[in-house]
């Protein structure tokens, strides 16, 4: 077998746009827009909801990954570098489930979801900046956007530089040799 199943391509990428998208979004529009500003509501709005999905998508996926069979993993000749490998794949489904979740409790405890969703007519607090939760997803965003330039950075290194087709294995076609 020489590629994943065509749903596990298809949320790989879809994931990783929205991912990053999410990335985007908090570290720019989130993090730069005061809270006394109105758009602020309407950026969280979307945050969150993509956030949400994201959680959702990222659990399917997992779902799915364990019901498909999978090509075998690559092997570059370095036992230490293969288990790494393997290991930043799991690493990024915990980062990114660990973030949806930190998300999640943050907007609990800040009242979010009545502000945001339920038209409470309640302002937002002042900041985000006390509540625990937010703390811990700043962290897991700085070490996730790492973690995605590390996995961009490999992907690159085995197209151009070893060459040996390994990003074809998460892309469309024949799934067996």
């Amino acid at each position: 077998m020489r590629r994943y199943h065509p749903l596990l391509v298809t949320l790989h990428w879809l994931l990783a746009v929205m991912v990053i998208g999410g990335l985007v979004m908090g570290t720019f529009a989130l993090a730069a827009t005061p809270n006394d500003d109105p758009f602020k509501i309407t950026a969280l709005t979307m945050h969150m909801g993509m956030g949400v999905l994201i959680l959702v998508l990222m659990i399917f996926r997992l779902i799915v990954r364990f019901a498909t069979s999978k090509p075998p993993h690559a092997d570059i000749g370095n036992a230490l570098l293969n288990k790494g490998a393997i290991a930043a794949h799991w690493v990024f489904y915990f980062l990114v489930i660990a973030m949806c979740l930190s998300g999640l409790a943050t907007a609990n405890i800040a009242g979010l979801p009545a502000i945001v969703f339920g038209g409470s007519g309640e302002p937002l607090p002042a900041n985000f900046d006390d509540i625990p939760p937010r703390v811990a997803h700043g962290i897991i965003a700085t070490l996730l956007g790492l973690l995605i330039l590390a996995h961009i950075l490999a992907g690159f290194y085995h197209h151009y530089v070893r060459k040996d087709g390994l990003l074809g294995r998460m892309w469309y076609g024949q799934r067996d040799a």
